[in-house]
């Protein structure tokens, strides 16, 4: 029974303290990163492009290359959702980033930065009409 990981409390502490953590990530993110609204929409009058809240800005930019990509948003939301059904299924313990885990904890890993990263270029380095900006 050494080799087994107890759930509670163990686990729920580390659930618990990473639930808290990314709530105040995420709030300080929205204090200090202003969600780049507008004023009411006109059907009249649409800029082009207007940006999205920049927890959407990522899929934009990725749009903004190609409008077929967004079937690789679609792959990625999929792939989120059959996540618990994509490790194996002879692991009889709980192990920390084992080794039949790698391949998806990679997987996420890489997903997550390509996020990050096309979040923080249409945040900072796109202006006007959606052009390359330097913002420094």
């Amino acid at each position: 029974m050494k080799e087994y990981v107890k759930s509670s409390p163990f686990f729920f502490r580390l659930i618990r303290w990473s639930f808290w953590s990314c709530t105040l990530i995420l709030l300080l993110m929205a204090l200090v990163f202003p969600a780049p609204l507008q004023e009411h929409a006109q059907l009249a009058v649409v800029p082009n492009p207007a940006k999205s809240a920049w927890f959407l800005l990522w899929i934009q930019e990725l749009v903004s290359y190609d409008v077929r990509l967004i079937y690789l948003v679609i792959a990625g939301v999929l792939f989120f959702v059959l996540l618990p059904w994509l490790q194996k299924r002879d692991i009889d313990r709980a192990v920390w980033f084992g080794t039949g885990h790698r391949m998806i904890a990679s997987t996420v890993m890489a997903l997550f930065l390509l996020i990050v990263l096309l979040t923080v270029i249409a945040f900072f380095f796109r202006g006007k009409n959606w052009d390359f900006v330097v913002p420094f």
